[in-house]
C-alpha cells in the first residue's frame, strides 16, 4: 500500500461539515498531545554524558511517543481499532502515572492533575476516533437520515 493511498484514503465526499470535523479533530489533537508528550524527551540531556549516552536516553524517553504515534497510525485507518488502543493507553497509563507523580511529590492533587493533563487527552482522543468511526460508517452505509 503506497502512502499517498492510505494519507489521502479518507471519503470526505458526502460529509457534512460537522462529520469532517469529528473525523479531523482526534487526528490534530492526537498530534498535538504527542508532541505534548515528546517535548518530556528533552529533559534527559545532560553535559556529563557523551553524545551517544544523550541520544540513547532521548530516544529511550521518546518510547512512549513511538508507540502513540503507532497507535495514531492505526487509528487513521481504522478508527474504531486505534480509538479502543488510544483510549487503552491512557486508562492504562493512568495508575503508573499517578504512582510514579505521589512518590515523587506526596500530593494527591498535583498526581491528579498531572493525570489530567497527560492521560485525559488520550482517554478523550481515543472516544472521539470511536465516535467518529460511528458516525462516518453510518454515513458511508447509506443509513444517515
Amino acid at each position: 500500500m503506497r502512502l499517498r493511498t492510505f494519507v489521502w484514503h479518507s471519503n470526505n465526499k458526502g460529509m457534512k461539515p460537522y462529520q469532517k470535523i469529528l473525523r479531523w479533530t482526534p487526528r490534530v489533537l492526537c498530534i498535538i498531545a504527542i508532541l505534548f508528550i515528546s517535548m518530556f524527551a528533552f529533559d534527559s540531556f545532560s553535559h556529563e554524558r557523551t553524545f551517544f549516552q544523550n541520544l540513547g536516553s532521548l530516544l529511550m524517553h521518546l518510547l512512549p511517543s513511538f508507540i502513540l504515534v503507532a497507535f495514531l497510525v492505526v487509528a487513521w485507518h481504522w478508527e474504531l481499532t486505534g480509538g479502543i488502543l488510544i483510549a487503552l493507553v491512557g486508562l492504562a497509563a493512568t495508575p503508573f502515572i499517578y504512582n510514579l507523580n505521589f512518590q515523587r511529590t506526596q500530593s494527591v492533587n498535583t498526581s491528579l492533575w498531572v493525570i489530567v493533563m497527560i492521560n485525559l487527552p488520550f482517554i478523550i482522543i481515543g472516544i472521539l476516533f470511536i465516535i467518529s468511526h460511528f458516525i462516518n460508517r453510518r454515513t458511508m452505509t447509506g443509513k444517515q437520515r
